[in-house]
Parts: structure tokens; C-alpha cells; sequence
């Protein structure tokens, strides 16, 4: 291969460095990092007669002379150096380092080669959100201003609002994170902008916001508290003085408002409404259901379903925060088996008609029975089926899958407690 670079080589070579460097360029131009020169050796490795009488002088005089027309239609802020070579004897000057800044760069790219798609990143547009970022008082820096370029117009808004509302606030322990009062913030918008929030505005709301207290919505399903004639759905929250009906050995979470409302009779048993994604931060704390003897997970046969077993499982699997142990989480009715048992109930689109994705995400507190059911609902392949909605199994072949499980565990739920 000739070590020779071509010009057209070069403008290539240019147009992937500015893909790799315009945030630092764009950001040194406001004085954070060093000046940026965009440059490509021209003849790497080359500096001698010896070295091109090698290479065939045909060839050197061919590329020089490319490289003669090409320098004389160049932008403002492109220069190509050149260096001495010494061939037979005689010393000349030849074409070595193209050095551009930015904003020659971006020119060189877009008009000595028309056929090529534009540069993806539009540089008046990088240096405007760097000035505003810079005005805002936001932390500005090669990868802050890459990860605010990638955002929305809108979402630029609320990220700039955020950070002067931070900077007028020092004390957000007020509100709730979805009570601030930033112009134009949903009250999910955190839930994905968070981590770049904490990045621009150099602290993390996050963290200071009043923590929302835990409300689960249970069911009692012990069959001697439902012969007592009191209440039998109830709900719990975090800090407050009301206590639960009884101190259960075994808690069914499940994800469904029908599951929990109508399931039958297990004796020492609560079944809790697990809430979707937020289970795990939301229930792992609750003392009851760390000190109950069996919890245990029911789900939708699905990507989210399995998504929530993984993290469900991953945080009850450390102890908590006011040293309560570490739980051991089971699962029924998702594994490789239920899928096939119940694949008559199998869909593909969601309730609005939208076909359902794939997902990619790697789940490795599964177990392996899991784990297969999970890929074979999630791959980005062929497959029958993406979902089995937890309504559609009966409850009570749940109920018989609990007392299999917890008979195989040395429980005995399902033997009434006597009366006092």
C-alpha cells in the first residue's frame, strides 16, 4: 500500500476527525481545553530521496501534482506544510501535514467533495448551545456539550432551565422530583435526563428532592383474616402509623390490579400490587416483606416482565439499608414450561395496536429456565410471540404453582391457622 495520501484521502481522513473532535474544538474556542487542529500526515513515513526512488518517481509525481492543483483551491483556515526532500541530489519542498481549524475543516469537507452527505454535526449549532451552556452557568465540557447536542430543541429548553433553577434553588428539599417547578419539565423528564442534569448543573437533584413515600396497594388472602370478617384489600405506606393485618410468611407480588384483587385463598399470605418498573426500589424496604419467609414474584411473560424479576431479585439480594438480611426472590409462572403452556394466550402487539420490541438488555439474575423464556420472547429474531399477559393465566393454577413452590421449600401455607 503507498504511503501516499491523496486529497481526497485527506478530506476523508478530515471529515472523520471533526466527527471525533468538534466538541473539544467547539469547546476550546470558549477557553476549556486547548486549541484543536484538525491534521493528516500526507506522506507518513516518507521523508527521503532513497524512500521515493523506492516508491517510483512516476507515482511521487503524480501525487505531487495532485496535491499542487488541490492546494490552490483551498478555504480560509486550511493550509497544507510542507517539508524538504532531498531526490538525487536536489532539495525541494513537498507536501507533508494538512492542518485545518474548524471552521476550514467544516468548509473543506462540503466543498471539495459534493457527493458526499454533509457533516452530522452542524457547527453554528455546537457553538450556540456551548455559549448558552456557558451563559446558564452549566458545566461545559467536550462530553457534556456531545450529550446536550444530542438532545431534542425542546429538551435543550427544559436542560437550561433546569440548571438556572438549580442555581436559584440551593435547597430542592421541598419538592418531590416530580414537583419542580422548572418551566417546560415533565414530571418524567428526569426519569431520562437525570444523569446529564447532575452533569451540567454539578450536583445531583436527584439526591436532594423529598423522597416520594412507598404506597402498595395488598390483598389479604389468608382464609382465617377473611372468616374474621374484616377488611380484606388494604393499602400500606411507608412511615405511617397503620400496621398490616397480620405479619405474613409468604408475599406474592404480582403486577396486575385483577391478580391481587381476586386471588384465592393461601393461608399467611399477602398479595402485593408490585407497581411495574419501580417494584424493586419500592418494595425492598418495606420490613415486612424482608421478614417474610417467602417472597415471591408473578409477572407478565415478557421483556419487561423478566426486566422487573431481574431487578426485583438483584435488590432484595443485598440486605437493606436498616440492616434488614438479604431475600432470596422465586418466581412462578415464568418459566420456559409456562411459556409453552400457555402460548394460546401469546400476542405480538401491544393495546394500542403497536407491534412489540425486542430487547436487548442482558438480565443475569435469571435464572437459567428464566433466562430461555426471556430470550425467546426478546430476540430481535423470528419468534411466535412477544407476550403472555399475567390476567390470562388462571388464578388458580397460580395458586397451585405458590404451593408447589413453597411445599418444595419446607412451608406449609396452605394448612389454616387455628382459630383463637
Amino acid at each position: 500500500m503507498s504511503p501516499l495520501v491523496t486529497p481526497r484521502d485527506a478530506v476523508a481522513a478530515v471529515r472523520s476527525k471533526i466527527e471525533q473532535k468538534w466538541a473539544e474544538a467547539v469547546c476550546a474556542e470558549l477557553g476549556v481545553g486547548d486549541r484543536v487542529v484538525f491534521s493528516v500526515r500526507l506522506r507518513p513515513g516518507l521523508r527521503t530521496g532513497k524512500a521515493v526512488e523506492q516508491l517510483g518517481h512516476t507515482t511521487w509525481h503524480g501525487w505531487h501534482m495532485q496535491w499542487r492543483d488541490f492546494s490552490s483551491q483551498l478555504p480560509a483556515g486550511v493550509e497544507v506544510v510542507r517539508t524538504a526532500v532531498t531526490i538525487r541530489g536536489v532539495a525541494g519542498d513537498f507536501p507533508a501535514v494538512l492542518n485545518a481549524d474548524l471552521d476550514g475543516a467544516a468548509t473543506l469537507i462540503t466543498d471539495t467533495d459534493n457527493d458526499a452527505e454533509p457533516p452530522t454535526v452542524e457547527i453554528g449549532r455546537a457553538r450556540a448551545l456551548a455559549s448558552t451552556m456557558r451563559s446558564a452557568g452549566a458545566t461545559l465540557t467536550p462530553a457534556t456539550l456531545r450529550a446536550v447536542y444530542g438532545l431534542p430543541t425542546n429538551d435543550v429548553d427544559v436542560l437550561i432551565n433546569a440548571v438556572t433553577w438549580l442555581r436559584q434553588h440551593p435547597d430542592a428539599g421541598n419538592w418531590t422530583l416530580r414537583q419542580l417547578p422548572v418551566p417546560g419539565m415533565h414530571t418524567k423528564w428526569l426519569d431520562t435526563h437525570g444523569a446529564l442534569l447532575r452533569d451540567v448543573a454539578g450536583r445531583d437533584v436527584r439526591n436532594e428532592v423529598r423522597p416520594r413515600l412507598t404506597v402498595m396497594h395488598l390483598t389479604y388472602v389468608d382464609p382465617h383474616h377473611a372468616g374474621s370478617g374484616r377488611r380484606r384489600h388494604d393499602a400500606w405506606t411507608t412511615g405511617d402509623v397503620h400496621d398490616i393485618a397480620y405479619q405474613p410468611r409468604v408475599v406474592l407480588v404480582v403486577e396486575n390490579r385483577d391478580s391481587r384483587l381476586w386471588f384465592p385463598p393461601v393461608s399467611d399470605t399477602i398479595v402485593v400490587e408490585g407497581g411495574g418498573k419501580a417494584a424493586a426500589a419500592l418494595l425492598a424496604n418495606v420490613p415486612w416483606i424482608r421478614s417474610a419467609n417467602h417472597v415471591v414474584y408473578w409477572g407478565d411473560i415478557d421483556a419487561d416482565g423478566y426486566a422487573i424479576l431481574n431487578h426485583f431479585r438483584a435488590t432484595l439480594a443485598v440486605p437493606a439499608p436498616d440492616g434488614a438480611p438479604a431475600k432470596h426472590v422465586t418466581s412462578i409462572l415464568m418459566e420456559a414450561t409456562d411459556l409453552h403452556h400457555y402460548s394460546l394466550h401469546g400476542v405480538n402487539h401491544d393495546k394500542a395496536g403497536r407491534p412489540i420490541k425486542p430487547s436487548r438488555e442482558l438480565l443475569p439474575h435469571l435464572t437459567e429456565s428464566e433466562t430461555v423464556a426471556y430470550a425467546t420472547i426478546a430476540t430481535a429474531g423470528p419468534t411466535p410471540f412477544r407476550r403472555i399477559e399475567q390476567e390470562a393465566i388462571p388464578l388458580t393454577h397460580a395458586v397451585t404453582q405458590l404451593l408447589r413452590i413453597l411445599k418444595g421449600r419446607g412451608s406449609d401455607p396452605w394448612h389454616p391457622r387455628p382459630s383463637s
